[in-house]
């Protein structure tokens, strides 16, 4: 909110989109409201899609804005990797049958970070340049089953993930997505400065990279240094591109989400 120039009075709605929550109810986002001093006539709720969250919330304020409901919004998302982390290693220091194969559901699990990411979004006037011009999403339900975790009856929160095959159906899903949203947004690949990826894995990256065709030297890498952080990563990968200068004026980005479910958002950035 510092940086955009926004002062608390002028938000309009808040957004909390993460798949870490404080508690079931309230939303989460009634915490945030309170702490950072929003008006009472904030519009303030939880939107949660696993690692889609934010990317969600980037449109959900969009389309808000565009029909005149809102000026001024604030997504937000923070995720805690503590919980999960915690009961993930006490679960498998617990089975005395451990094999390879039993642990390997586990693994993804162990490789989950801590972060959180904030976004201004205002409509023309606001003395920024830079927009959201469109985006593309796709839902590949039927591998709903690829990921999934939650609350476990004395284990605390628990995660199972088929990381092999969740990343060849992820890929699948993103380069249908991919080849929508060039149409939808009539872009050439070539003609993208940036790539703000869900950070998963440098597998992942490679495999992506090579199944769209696209450029690796333009993607913006955070995996070393934040691991992967959920909801956050995408949008944090972007916020800390735009602290290294990486886009100047008139560039285009793409920010790719990719989340379990399976669902993909693809969204075009003007800067």
């Amino acid at each position: 909110m510092a940086a955009s120039g926004v002062a608390a009075e002028d938000i309009d709605c808040l957004i909390f989109c993460s798949v870490s929550r404080d508690m079931m109810e309230p939303a989460t986002a009634s915490f945030v409201h309170n702490l950072l001093g929003l008006p009472e006539r904030c519009l303030v709720f939880d939107l949660s899609n696993a690692c889609l969250g934010f990317l969600n919330g980037m449109v959900m304020l969009a389309n808000m804005i565009e029909l005149g409901q809102i000026r001024t919004g604030l997504v937000v998302a923070g995720e805690t990797a503590e919980n999960l982390l915690e009961s993930t290693i006490i679960g498998l220091l617990a089975d005395q049958k451990l094999t390879r194969k039993s642990f390997k559901p586990s693994f993804a699990s162990l490789t989950i970070g801590s972060a959180a990411v904030a976004l201004v979004m205002s409509s023309e006037g606001s003395g920024s340049s830079h927009r959201l011009v469109g985006g593309m999403p796709r839902a590949n339900t039927t591998h709903s089953n690829l990921c999934q975790g939650g609350p476990q009856a004395g284990a605390g929160t628990l995660m199972a993930t088929d990381s092999e095959e969740l990343l060849q159906r992820g890929v699948e899903t993103a380069s249908l997505a991919w080849r929508d949203f060039l149409v939808e947004l009539d872009w050439q690949s070539e003609s993208i400065a940036r790539f703000f990826c869900h950070q998963v894995g440098s597998a992942h990256s490679r495999l992506l990279f090579n199944t769209l065709g696209l450029d690796p030297e333009k993607n913006v890498e955070t995996l070393a240094v934040l691991g992967n952080v959920g909801s956050v990563s995408a949008p944090i990968t972007l916020a800390m591109g735009v602290e290294q200068q990486l886009l100047t004026a008139g560039d285009r980005a793409a920010v790719l989400g990719i989340g379990s479910g399976i669902n993909c958002l693809m969204l075009g950035i003007l800067w």
